[in-house]
């Protein structure tokens, strides 16, 4: 049997492959911002937190990424701590390759007419629009990488310990537990580094206030996708069976 035919292979290069996908989708939209009320037709919260007021605003990029810390879990659980290191450091060196690329398109001389081919649909310059959506500035791009790489670790690292201590027994207590902190650093550690040491140089107010409505939001989107974890080691017990699937989980856990 040649290795591409191999269930555990095949499995791992198919995990591989939407994990980097999320991530890497989840950097280019993460430039939009989203009015949460407004998206859902509701009238805004007007909170009050940490001495300021406004209304719930997102990026794009929180609606994948308690995919990929699902995803994460998963992998942590079949293929252990050296499995989401491997994928993690690709996922970086993918993301990095595809924003260098991103910044080439940019530096191309664009044609003439394509400057204005969007004019009706509100469009004056499609090479300011395109500029301005693919190229996230450095800052935006170090902080994500770092506060990701440092969640990935952090959420490996807590995973394996809740594991040792539970067995086999509540998933849900892991996977959740491993977000509480992974997340938090995530969170915050993206928004200091890109916006308090960055040009914008918010005011500790405002970077307490984004990163602890993003936290809150990322963590209630993992509670909400524990199912899918549930779903997720199913499937990939129909695919393995029952004891390879079994003798994977004893080697990860080692």
């Amino acid at each position: 049997m040649s290795v591409i035919e191999d269930k555990t292979v095949r499995l791992f290069i198919g995990l591989t492959g939407l994990f980097i996908t999320n991530a890497v989708i989840a950097e280019f939209v993460g430039v939009k911002i989203f009015a949460f009320e407004d998206t859902l037709g509701i009238a805004p919260f007007n909170w009050h937190l940490f001495g300021t007021t406004g209304s719930l605003s997102f990026t794009a990029g929180v609606l994948i990424w308690p995919v990929v810390f699902i995803m994460t879990d998963v992998i942590n659980e079949y293929f252990g701590v050296r499995g989401v290191r491997f994928i993690s450091w690709l996922a970086i060196c993918f993301i990095v390759y595809a924003f260098l690329f991103a910044y080439m398109a940019i530096g191309l001389v664009p044609a003439v007419w394509w400057t204005t081919v969007a004019v009706g649909q509100g469009v004056p310059n499609m090479q300011a629009a395109f500029s301005t959506v693919f190229g996230q500035g450095l800052w935006t791009i170090g902080g994500s990488i770092t506060a990701f790489m440092i969640g990935q670790i952090v959420d490996v690292t807590i995973f394996h310990r809740i594991l040792r201590l539970t067995g086999e027994r509540w998933v849900w207590v892991r996977a959740t537990g491993s977000t509480l902190v992974s997340q938090l650093l995530d969170s915050f550690v993206v928004l200091y580094i890109a916006f308090v040491l960055g040009p914008q140089h918010w005011s500790m107010n405002q970077f307490l206030m984004v990163g602890t409505v993003n936290y809150i939001y990322k963590m209630s989107a993992a509670i909400v996708l524990i199912p899918l974890l549930y779903l997720s080691r199913r499937l990939i017990h129909n695919y393995l069976g029952h004891d390879l699937a079994e003798q994977l989980k004893a080697e990860a856990a080692r």
